[in-house]
């Protein structure tokens, strides 16, 4: 497995070299920080994996980050690039080619149609009790929930009260090197913590954005009572980063980037598979 990760960091690096100016040209300013959000159709599901970012109310803020768009677009643009390059998953598209990824509220229909949605800086969501009922239908019905992006104490204390109000019955546990979600196609034997690029001072730098707050990186689940994942939680760690600013900076992409795939293409592969 270390050769198969190898691979994956040199097609990873060959892609980022070889696409950079094509994914600057056609998600650059116009359809990054002016893409807005992006609402599905009510007939998006075309039978090709998207993902959908979860657009939530915030009731208060964290240090670096900005609610549920954090990491958007970029991160969910890449991450479905890279499967579709990288995976044989089929990847949903639109008439230019362009992948398709969509933001949509707990309260949307379409949200049954989504076949993973991922929420960022999650520590600082509130959700109404129409909401949690809704996470809830949507994670028992064969629904799949990633979270990312948060970082320390506070943000997890927060996190933990409200997924508990959405899944009561069900235990947060962390997650182990033997466990399938590390070992769907990668195996992931140690979680990485990495840094948004912004706090982020170089190699060898340290990682910890939440200093001794944040000493390592949790990989935690929760899992329905067949045993099947339907939540998975990275916190002190910023995997979406890795993933959206991967053609930022070459030493941030080496340090991060492969690492951070490898452990998103799991989590994608479970999802679908189990």
């Amino acid at each position: 497995m270390p050769r198969l990760r190898a691979g994956l960091a040199l097609v990873l690096a060959l892609i980022a070299v070889s696409g950079a100016v094509s994914l600057a040209q056609r998600f650059g300013v116009a359809e990054g920080a002016g893409a807005g959000i992006r609402v599905p159709p009510s007939d998006f599901n075309d039978g090709r994996f998207t993902v959908c970012k979860w657009m939530f109310r915030s009731n208060r803020s964290e240090f670096s980050g900005i609610g549920w768009s954090t990491d958007y677009p970029f991160g969910e643009i890449n991450l479905l690039i890279r499967l579709s390059e990288l995976t044989t998953i089929p990847v949903s598209r639109n008439s230019r080619r362009d992948v398709n990824y969509w933001v949509v509220r707990l309260t949307d229909d379409q949200l049954f149609k989504c076949p993973m949605l991922i929420g960022s800086d999650v520590g600082t969501a509130a959700l109404s009790e129409t909401e949690v009922q809704r996470l809830r239908e949507y994670l028992l019905k064969g629904g799949f929930l990633w979270v990312d992006d948060f970082w320390g104490t506070p943000a997890w204390e927060q996190w933990s009260d409200v997924i508990a109000r959405v899944l009561p019955e069900f235990p947060i546990v962390d997650t182990t090197p033997a466990d399938p979600i590390r070992q769907a196609l990668f195996t992931i034997t140690e979680v990485k913590q990495v840094p948004s690029i912004f706090t982020w001072a170089g190699p060898g730098s340290d990682p910890r954005e939440r200093g001794t707050d944040s000493p390592h990186a949790n990989f935690r689940v929760i899992a329905d009572t067949h045993g099947r994942v339907i939540v998975a939680m990275t916190h002190n760690t910023d995997i979406g980063d890795s993933m959206e600013r991967e053609g930022d900076d070459p030493d941030y992409f080496a340090a991060f980037s492969p690492d951070g795939y490898a452990l998103a293409t799991n989590i994608v592969l479970y999802a679908l598979t189990h």
